[in-house]
């Protein structure tokens, strides 16, 4: 039996408990637990969480932070360091927030040959770091923090009319910018992975790992995403599964023996997922195969499944826009030459456009074109203002 406030029908789009919001100007919404300082709420639990879990939830959505700004930019890579560079410069209120700044496309490329001035021994991540210090240091706030929701509506550029939403802080905006990337997972979800969805299968663990105090839980792949989000498990799970196709190299990468060292990790190595499996409370486990001279399946007992495919992915991040704001048919999101989407004031850069122009110097190009938008945007201005005059 649900532990409930208020009955609404409702799977999110995470872990744990959820809520449907409806204003005199809106559509019903469908949020996760952490949304706050909205005008009315119907919220349910999840079976698995009792009424004290839920009130510890509402206490952390009242006390939750909120920011406003001029500009908000999701995602850290070269074209949102770029924008934020110029809003910065431009005197506007910039807050950048970056779910991982090491998992994005540059970040992980291992040289860079082809943008101008560089040096071609530089890496992606080394490039990186110094687009994302130099927004800083114009004035850009830069958080690490997962964005799993927006809202906005046409705005007047005066007007705080986009609201973006982390575990963290309610960010209230004049003008967003959508720069997540494509480097989402192309390969099918696992079987049981989209019908739990919400329901114990989970993509953020700072978002839901409160929900698994004392719970056993399982984190499936590899890469540095999962061993961060493992990491910040160990904190509220009795024991940590880290399921991953290959053996960890602790010798070799810091974060891997890091992680391999808590007491409460229990390493699979050279195992794969292959079904998150439940019943109507949720998940119950996940079925997997070692690897081996003999193979075999086993069923590990969880009540959480975070799973972190290996990266690679072509598809653009746009799961935390929902509809909010128009597509091309290719999954891309679809902006005009000012970089401006359907909702005036939302803005798209880079390879979240699903161009075929994949490039570090032409996502920074969009950033720089949006961030120029944006002045004019929230200023009234009928033309760009740009940083130099020729004489």
């Amino acid at each position: 039996m649900r532990s409930i406030i208020s009955l609404v029908g409702f799977a999110a789009g995470v872990s744990g408990f959820s809520f449907t919001t409806k204003t005199a100007n809106q559509n019903v919404l469908s949020r996760p637990t952490t949304v706050a300082n909205l005008p009315s709420r119907t919220i349910t639990a999840s079976p698995r969480y009792g009424a004290s879990s839920l009130s510890t939830q509402l206490s952390m959505m009242m006390d939750m932070e909120v920011i406003e700004c001029d500009v908000a930019i999701v995602g850290g890579g070269p074209a949102g360091c770029t924008c934020a560079l110029y809003t910065s410069r431009a005197d506007l209120k910039t807050v950048i927030l970056d779910k991982n700044p090491a998992v994005g496309a540059l970040a992980i490329t291992s040289h860079i040959a082809n943008y101008p001035g560089v040096d071609k021994a530089m890496t992606g991540q080394e490039l990186l770091d110094q687009m994302r210090e130099q927004a800083i240091e114009y004035g850009a706030d830069y958080r690490r923090s997962q964005v799993f929701m927006i809202d906005c509506e046409d705005g007047d550029g005066q007007s705080y009319s986009k609201t973006i939403y982390t575990p963290d802080a309610t960010i209230k905006a004049r003008s967003l910018v959508l720069a997540t990337g494509a480097m989402g997972r192309v390969s099918p979800p696992f079987p049981g992975e989209e019908e739990y969805l919400g329901q114990g299968v989970s993509y953020c663990a700072t978002c839901d790992g409160a929900f698994y105090r004392d719970a056993e839980v399982a984190v499936f792949g590899m890469n540095l995403e999962a061993m961060e989000e493992a990491m910040f498990l160990t904190k509220f799970a009795s024991t940590v599964h880290w399921i991953t196709p290959s053996e960890p190299r602790a010798d070799q990468d810091e974060h891997a023996a890091e992680l391999l060292a808590m007491p409460n990790v229990k390493q699979w190595p050279k195992t794969r997922l292959l079904e998150v499996e439940g019943d109507v409370s949720g998940v119950t486990g996940v079925k997997v195969l070692q690897k081996g001279s003999d193979p075999e399946e086993h069923t590990i007992t969880v009540e959480g499944a975070f799973i972190y495919a290996a990266g690679g992915g072509s598809k653009p991040i746009t799961d935390f826009i929902q509809n909010k704001v128009e597509f091309k048919e290719c999954g891309g999101v679809l902006v005009n030459e000012d970089m401006e989407t359907s909702v005036k004031g939302v803005f798209a850069i880079g390879d979240i456009r699903n161009t075929a122009f994949k490039q570090v110097v032409v996502a920074a190009s969009d950033g720089c074109i949006s961030a120029m938008s944006i002045d004019k945007y929230l200023k009234g201005r009928k033309s760009v203002k740009v940083d130099w005059i020729h004489q």
